[in-house]
Formats: C-alpha cells, structure tokens, sequence
C-alpha cells in the first residue's frame, strides 16, 4: 500500500537511527571504564569482543542510515547534516576499540588511575553528545544545546588537563625511552576520543543554528 508518510520521510528512523548510534557510543565509553577499572588487563579473545561488536554494532546503524537516506524522498534533516553527524558517531566507538587493542597488547605498566580519569570525563562528554542527539527529534532549542555544548566543552577542557598532569608525571617518572612513547601515544589516544565526542557535539550545533 503505498505511504505518502513513508515517501515524506516524516517517520522517526533517522532520529532512532543517529540515537541508537549516539547511545552505542556511550555504551562502548562505558565497557572501557569498566575494562581499566579491572585488577588485571584483559588478555581474552572474548574480552576484546566486546569492543569489536560495539563497533560494528555502530557500524551497521551508520550503513542503514545512508541505504535509509537513499531511499528516502524527503528527510527530517538536511541529508549532509544526517551522513556528517552519523559519521561522527562512529568515530567514537571505532577510536575506543584502538585504544583497547593497544592496552590489550601492551606489556608494561601504565598508570590505571590518570587513563581512568580520561575515560570519566570521556563519558562525561559522550552523555552530552546523547542528550543533544535526542533533543533533534522535538526540535532542539538553541537553550538546551548550548547547555549541553558547555558541559561537553567543560569535559574537553578537563580531560585536557588530566592528559598535561599524566605527560608531566611521564617525563618526571622511571619510565624508559619505549615506555613513554607508548604512553604517551596511549593518552593522546584518550584525547583524540573525547575530541570525537567534540565533533560529533559540534555537528549537533551546526544543525540546530541552521534550524532556529
């Protein structure tokens, strides 16, 4: 039977879809959190998964909603704006799956408590990345998004200075030459993540300035 709502585009998929993507983020954040607060590194195979299957989880919601934007006539959202921001989406979960293979392989020591902090204040950043992804689907106010912009932005500055206070102790600490390259490259890792969630929050603002 033929849909002119369907033909519109005036369904709620593509906001389910850049929801889904959001929180799919927030989840793969979460399971790092608990993976560096654990006594012992993870060394399985089927700890890994974890992160990988997040990922493509991720990566399958980014593949249907560009078949979604070829089929449909009329979108919610300008179609660029829909493909910029579901691409920034997955890069959250994609950077978090590095970070976990290099620790999975990584054999020295490395500060657990400084990488934990990074990941708190990249969670911080990534739950305001999925509050402005569902606030689109109303009609974000230019208020509310603000709002959440800051607390992101407050999250970057922070975790920005946890990785300045963990370079420092890097230089000053016992570490060998090998170590603090790989350490370091570790932490700006972190960073790159939570400048992920930035972006992906930057993409949210640019929408809603074109709308008010």
């Amino acid at each position: 039977m033929f849909s002119l709502k369907k033909l519109l585009g005036k369904e709620d998929k593509f906001f389910d879809l850049l929801e889904s993507s959001a929180a799919e983020a927030l989840a793969s954040i979460n399971l790092l959190i608990e993976y560096l607060r654990r006594s012992e590194a993870f060394t399985s195979a089927g700890d890994l998964d974890q992160f990988i299957q997040s990922r493509r989880k991720d990566k399958r919601i980014t593949r249907q909603i560009t078949e979604e934007l070829c089929k449909t006539f009329i979108t919610p959202l300008d179609r660029e704006d829909i493909e910029e921001l579901s691409l920034a989406l997955y890069r959250i979960p994609k950077i978090v799956e590095k970070i976990v293979e290099r620790l999975s392989i990584y054999p020295g020591r490395y500060p657990r408590e400084g990488f934990t902090r990074q990941a708190t204040l990249l969670a911080q950043a990534a739950e305001a990345v999925v509050f402005m992804v569902k606030q689109l689907r109303g009609g974000a106010t230019l208020a509310h998004i603000q709002e959440a912009n800051e607390r992101l932005q407050f999250a970057e500055g922070e975790a920005d200075k946890v990785m300045l206070g963990l370079i420092k102790d890097l230089y000053h600490g016992p570490y060998e030459a090998k170590e603090m390259i790989i350490l370091q490259e570790l932490f700006e890792m972190m960073e790159k993540a939570v400048d992920r969630c930035r972006d992906a929050g930057n993409v949210v603002f640019q929408i809603t300035l074109k709308y008010s």
